[in-house]
């Protein structure tokens, strides 16, 4: 590994204008895009990169043996990870707004608070602390041993966190605690810094572009294709499909009953167990209570089967109004629930489902609107059923 270090340092030297660059432009970019598309925690774990970055191509390019130079570079490596890692806690607020403006400051306080101490303790020895606190094996890394243990502990920690919820930020903070914690273990390498950091931008230029593209075709409450993904499908079909359109019954009823936020449970509950659904079919939720399945390569008759049993399926879920403040975190804990709240009240949904194919119309939005008049005769017809 360290022959190919020294080998890439050579290759990077003829390239190390652009190289010292590059994360400035990244991370601008990143801030930049972070705004149009309300990524605001993306948009401050990159300007608590480039200021990281900022810091070290301006203090820490003397050597470490200095007492000052190594005073910085452990703050600095202390610091950064533990302000990477508190914005997975905080709320994703526009990069301008208040609260993003009060994380600013915070950080500009910690800078004259670091600078303060490097300027108080650079003028007595600290040969006890690099001995004791902060000891270090020079052959494995300038890095002291205990911000080696915190840096692999906090990137776990952040590991962590994205197997929990998964949310785009959750993966900038992983993506550049990971690469900071690089950057400092092996920072005896040449352009170390600024390899790492513009990898680490890189990565999320191309991870907000990502969120982005699931924002727009994304439905942000049942997590499942949304309407503009099913035009784009729509597209790019062969001859040969069937598309349903389903409807939950009596929604606005449900709705008005119960109340806003356990209707959005139901829409959340149905899009899961339409996922579940045989045959190869791709779930959309079209608007409101309307969902689309596409069925690629099967023809109406094929599918009936696999929707008759999705009606089924939904009609016999146990359906538990609780409080928001009583919501399980997990799906096995609900189950659990459901089996031993007898004091709940226990209700249970319908849905009714119209399907056409590309017999012998093969235009999608004919069919898409054959599936919608086989919905309305479901319907008329009592609800809770298949109808083609």
């Amino acid at each position: 590994m360290i022959l190919a270090l020294e080998g890439l340092t050579a290759v990077l030297a003829s390239y190390q204008d652009l190289l010292l660059t590059l994360p400035y432009i990244l991370f601008s970019l990143v801030v930049l895009l972070s705004q149009p598309f309300n990524q605001g925690r993306t948009g401050l774990v990159a300007l608590l990169m480039m200021v990281a970055y900022y810091i070290i191509q301006t203090y820490l390019q003397e050597p470490l043996s200095n007492d000052s130079t190594k005073l910085i570079y452990t703050l600095l490596a202390s610091l950064l990870p533990l302000n990477l890692l508190q914005i997975h806690i905080m709320p994703d607020k526009r990069l301008w707004s208040r609260f993003g403006i009060y994380f600013m400051l915070f950080i500009a306080l910690q800078i004259a608070w670091s600078a303060l101490v490097v300027d108080h303790f650079s003028q007595t020895t600290l040969s006890w602390l690099w001995d004791t606190y902060l000891y270090t094996i020079p052959t494995l890394s300038p890095l002291p041993i205990i911000l080696i243990l915190l840096a692999f502990a906090l990137t776990c920690s952040s590991a962590a966190t994205i197997l929990k919820r998964n949310f785009g930020s959750d993966q900038t903070v992983y993506i550049s605690l990971l690469f900071s914690s690089l950057a400092f273990v092996l920072f005896q390498y040449a352009f170390i810094s600024s390899t790492a950091f513009s990898l680490a931008a890189t990565l999320l230029l191309l991870n907000i572009i990502t969120c982005s593209h699931e924002l727009a075709f994304v439905d942000q409450l049942t997590n499942i294709p949304g309407r503009r993904a099913l035009e784009t499908e729509l597209k790019n079909l062969g001859r040969t499909y069937t598309l349903a359109m389903l409807d939950i019954d009596h929604f606005k009823q449900f709705n008005d009953n119960h109340g806003h936020k356990v209707g959005d449970n139901v829409l959340k509950l149905v899009a899961k167990i339409m996922q579940q659904t045989k045959g190869g079919a791709q779930i959309f939720r079209y608007g409101g209570e309307e969902f689309t399945i596409l069925f690629k390569g099967k023809e109406a008759s094929q599918c009936q089967d696999y929707l008759e049993q999705l009606r089924i399926a939904i009609a016999k879920y146990d359906l538990i109004i609780r409080g928001q403040d009583d919501r399980p975190q997990s799906d096995e804990k609900g189950t659990e629930l459901r089996q031993e709240d007898k004091k709940s009240q226990s209700v249970h949904v319908t849905v009714s489902i119209g399907l056409a194919d590309s017999f012998p119309d093969h235009n999608p939005q004919n069919v898409l609107k054959a599936a919608d008049e086989a919905l309305y005769k479901a319907k008329k017809s009592g609800r809770n059923r298949v109808a083609r």
